[in-house]
């Protein structure tokens, strides 16, 4: 992008925004003080925007200022986060944003897969084909750049840390290197993928493996942040939801600011249902929108607190012990933004589904076979979707986006093991092995003759 830019670029002071507590209780915090929670309740904290100054543009006026920003080359408006500057962190100066062309991700028409479900208008959020593999590039380039700002004005601040199950350790790794902030990354020993493992490693945050899971990683991860020298990166930082809220604005533009019936998110700490909520109610009250879609929470049947809570109604939080699955990203039993989620599904009218290990690996391979390469936790949404068109929640006409959260690049280990049928509770009904054979031409074209249809 061209930095030479950034001097020209006009600042968006004429909005601000600040902490408040979710819950509702007074209170009033700036994005730079190092706080993650309501001091008197303990409650989680939102980004709230000034939402009257923001409507003195009208809604024609952002459409048009948002569509000619995305993914041009004038700093720091290409990002598909920072295009949407004056609604994400409005009083960040230019010099502080530290950004990697996040967003502006695919949105994929899955033609071939919609028509066999039964659904054809469905399309799938590729969030994966962003700069480390998944959709949390969104949340990390507003917190890493809110860091920067607050280190460039005297702030405590030394480090940034968070627990993570793989994709959030990469993102805040990638953002903080680039931004010269270390980062210490706290990882459940064995429960994440090598590829996931290596990102933070090359990009020279300190990795520390620890014998847990990764509800254990984030009882420690908090304890250490309450030294203001490390700051605390793990989606309670309602920072994160900030950037993550422009994945279903993004959604929206693509559609020419239409809106789809359905979006299906797998989700475990719930951080990304909340965001999503918060960008369509941002829509919404702005007048850019006038309906909200219909969220579907997809949780793995092995790791589903947020299921359970959910029938019951949300009368109470529950916790889990977390089982081990596929989806490792969502290994989660005591999810963080349990609050926001639950107002996000009750609010959109929105459904929360499970999957087996056995429903999320052929989900994700039959998805495969129509040209895409989904990770285990897409497989998850995809086959939340097939149960949730089963039963006619999703109507044939619904047009339906499912959020893929990552790169199917990072879980090589879960293909290879799905095709070889090595995978625990699992049939692989799509396997698809290599077949060896002599360097024969004849033995070739049996095997070939064997394969092609009729």
């Amino acid at each position: 992008m061209q930095r030479e830019a950034i001097q020209s670029a006009p600042q968006a002071a004429a909005y601000n925004a600040h902490f408040r507590p979710f819950n509702g209780h007074p209170g009033r915090y700036s994005l730079y003080d190092v706080i993650y929670t309501c001091p008197e309740t303990g409650g989680l904290l939102e980004v709230h925007h000034d939402i009257d100054a923001l409507r003195t543009k009208s809604p024609d006026a952002w459409k048009a200022l948002i569509d000619s920003r995305a993914g041009r080359t004038v700093w720091p408006y290409g990002s598909g986060v920072w295009a949407m500057r004056e609604w994400v962190v409005p009083d960040l100066r230019d010099e502080n944003v530290v950004s990697m062309f996040e967003g502006n991700s695919n949105l994929f028409w899955a033609d071939r897969l919609g028509q066999q479900l039964g659904v054809p208008d469905l399309w799938i959020k590729l969030c994966g084909n962003s700069h480390t593999g998944s959709f949390k590039d969104l949340g990390m380039t507003v917190l890493v750049s809110v860091v920067k700002q607050m280190m460039a004005d005297g702030s405590p601040v030394r480090a940034v840390a968070c627990a993570s199950t793989g994709d959030t350790s990469a993102a805040l790794a990638a953002y903080a290197a680039y931004a010269g902030i270390p980062a210490i990354i706290f990882l459940p020993a064995g429960k994440v993928s090598t590829a996931q493992l290596v990102q933070p490693i090359a990009n020279g945050a300190h990795v520390l493996a620890l014998d847990t899971d990764f509800d254990g990683c984030m009882r420690i991860v908090q304890e250490v942040t309450q030294d203001k020298q490390i700051y605390l990166a793990n989606s309670m930082n309602s920072l994160r939801i900030e950037g993550q809220k422009t994945v279903g604005i993004e959604i929206v533009r693509q559609f020419d600011w239409q809106v789809p019936d359905w979006i299906v998110i797998p989700v475990g700490n719930l951080g990304n249902i909340s965001a999503l909520y918060k960008g369509f109610k941002l829509l919404m009250d702005l007048g850019i929108i006038t309906k909200m879609p219909r969220l579907a929470a997809a949780q793995a049947e092995r790791a589903n607190p947020f299921y359970l809570s959910y029938l019951d109604d949300f009368s109470e939080k529950v916790h889990v012990p977390a089982g081990q699955t596929l989806a490792s990203a969502i290994q989660i039993g005591d999810p963080v933004s349990y609050e926001k989620a639950a107002k996000a599904v009750q609010l959109s009218n929105g459904i929360v589904e499970q999957a087996s290990e056995h429903e999320l690996a052929n989900a994700a391979a039959k998805a495969d076979l129509t040209g895409m390469y989904c990770d285990p936790h897409t497989g998850v949404a995809l086959a939340v979707l097939e149960k949730l068109v089963a039963r006619g929640e999703i109507k044939p006409d619904d047009r339906t986006v499912v959020i893929s959260t990552a790169h199917g690049l990072k879980f090589t280990q879960f293909k290879v093991d799905y095709h070889d049928g090595a995978l625990n509770s699992v049939e692989s009904q799509y396997a698809n092995p290599p077949i060896y054979l002599p360097a024969d031409v004849k033995a070739v074209k049996e095997a070939i003759a064997r394969r092609l249809p009729d």
